[in-house]
């Protein structure tokens, strides 16, 4: 087994990391914020000065940040990841970017003897907790396969999707997918909140059968609570959904009710809402009809 370094230890990446510790593997981990090593450190990982010493002390190493600009950050620059790499050194990007950035930073990292899968995540920060997320992969197949030992640690469903760059674009129709179904989810129980229905028990009969989803199962009960803490932010959320329209306007794909959802999600960061999670959606449709879901 190789050491894994692990880079971004946010909503996400602590949990993954977490899982990789528990699961024996050896672990050194960098965070921008160094205090959010402390807690992998106390569980048994080592910490890195910086991302070039990750690449020389590992044989794989993980990254997991928010942005395009933060994963460029971590590769290029003084003390970054392109400084540590040696032949071999594989890159694991588990961020969600742009496909052409990540066409890039392969290029950048082959020139200088590396390999690069992009294996973004989804299941929210309860899936990175317990160890279910799925992945979806680009890169070459031996590539993956080296990787998979690793990600078993942390992922459920695995999914060798094409070629470097490809996870990416299954990850925006994942994102498409998520945005849709929860405005859904939204436009129902608000339904069902005018129509006096009891929320609890029409969500138990509902969301087994055709009309289920993964974000009404999991993110209705949290709606009918009004517990907006994030398994995802709507900051993060925006920032998927703006890597969706980006590349299907170069597709000259029409994504018009992802579209919409991003227009309402605008509505609730200009009140200051970013923070919540991707599920606080339904208060925008509330906005727009004076009906809270809760209320007698």
């Amino acid at each position: 087994m190789e050491r894994v370094g692990f880079i971004g230890l946010g909503i996400m990446g602590g949990g993954m990391a977490r899982n990789l510790i528990d699961a024996g593997h050896d672990l050194i981990v960098w965070n921008r914020t160094a205090a959010r090593m402390d807690p992998l450190v106390t569980a048994g990982a080592a910490a890195s000065a910086a991302p070039a010493e990750v690449a020389r002390d590992a044989g794989i190493v993980m990254i997991c940040v928010s942005d395009t600009p933060d994963v460029v950050a971590v590769v290029h620059g003084p003390g970054r990841l392109l400084e540590g790499i040696t032949p071999g050194t594989l890159v694991v990007d588990h961020s969600t970017i742009s496909p052409a950035a990540t066409e890039r930073l392969a290029g950048a990292v082959a020139a200088a003897g590396g390999r690069w899968i992009d294996a973004p995540v989804s299941g929210g920060s309860e899936g990175a907790d317990r160890g279910t997320l799925s992945i979806m992969i680009g890169g070459a197949a031996e590539d993956v396969a080296r990787a998979r030992p690793y990600l078993e640690a942390f992922g459920s469903t695995i999914t060798h999707v094409g070629s470097v760059g490809d996870g990416q674009r299954v990850k925006i129709v994942n994102q498409i997918l998520v945005v849709v179904n929860q405005l859904a989810a939204s436009e129902a129980l608000l339904f069902a909140q005018a129509a006096g229905l009891d929320l609890e028990a029409t969500l138990d009969a509902v969301k087994g059968g055709a009309a289920g989803s993964w974000m009404l199962a999991n993110r209705g009960p949290q709606m009918i609570s009004r517990d907006w803490r994030p398994g995802f932010t709507i900051d993060l959320q925006q920032k998927d959904l703006r890597l969706a329209l980006e590349a299907a306007e170069e597709l000259l794909v029409p994504l018009t009710a992802t579209a919409h959802i991003h227009h309402l999600y605008l509505a609730l960061q200009r009140d200051g809402l970013g923070g919540e999670g991707n599920h606080a959606l339904v208060k925008a449709l509330e906005r727009m009809t004076g009906i809270r879901l809760g209320d007698p």
